[in-house]
């Protein structure tokens, strides 16, 4: 306090900083690390190319799938896309059913939808089923959860089919539950669809 008044005390804070670089001389910074700069810069600008190729890559794919080809009607023939849909999921239901005790209700039904690749595989699993499923007692009940189809011509169309398949054998407390996801090829003939091909995804 001086001559009866307040003297202000002016106070300065200078913050911190954690380590001070000399950007503007290289020699004050060792080799090493200016080496090391260099080569994370590069993996920045490579980073980002790569990102910059994604989106790119990606939008592409949402420009295709906004404007789809003047021959699928998936999506502007409710009536047809329904039809295929419906009949798709109910051949799947009772090809991909079994039941050891009267197998021949499931063969009937595979004999009516399934031709081509999807058959000659089918006819694969069916021997292995034929030979262990009667001394498991085993039953399977497949079940559609969901049809989506992704293309569809006058006789030709191509759906991603989401179901579930409950397995239930004579030593199994209860009955196992497991889900599946199908890219399914499917063609029609003589007024019916028929399943193609079937592959697992």
């Amino acid at each position: 306090m001086s001559d009866g008044k307040n003297e202000a005390t002016e106070t300065t804070f200078k913050a911190p900083t954690e380590t001070s670089v000399d950007t503007s001389a290289g020699a004050s910074m060792p080799g090493e690390w200016q080496r090391l700069l260099r080569r994370n810069a590069l993996y920045v600008v490579a980073v980002v190319f790569l990102l910059v190729g994604a989106f790119g890559w990606l939008a592409s794919l949402d420009s295709e799938e906004e404007a789809p080809s003047a021959d699928n009607h998936a999506l502007t023939d409710k009536a047809a896309t329904s039809e295929v849909s419906t009949e798709v999921s109910r051949a799947l239901t009772g090809v991909l059913s079994y039941d050891y005790a009267d197998p021949s209700v499931s063969q009937k039904i595979v004999d009516n939808v399934l031709t081509g690749d999807a058959r000659k595989e089918y006819d694969v699993l069916l021997k292995n089923l034929q030979e262990k499923a009667p001394g498991q007692k085993l039953v399977l009940t497949a079940q559609v959860q969901a049809a989506a189809v992704k293309e569809l011509n006058d006789d030709r169309a191509t759906l991603l089919v989401f179901l579930d398949q409950t397995s239930k054998r004579v030593d199994d407390k209860e009955a196992s539950i497991s889900a599946a996801q199908l890219s399914i090829e499917a063609r029609k003939v003589d007024g019916a669809w028929t399943i193609t091909q079937l592959r697992p995804l």
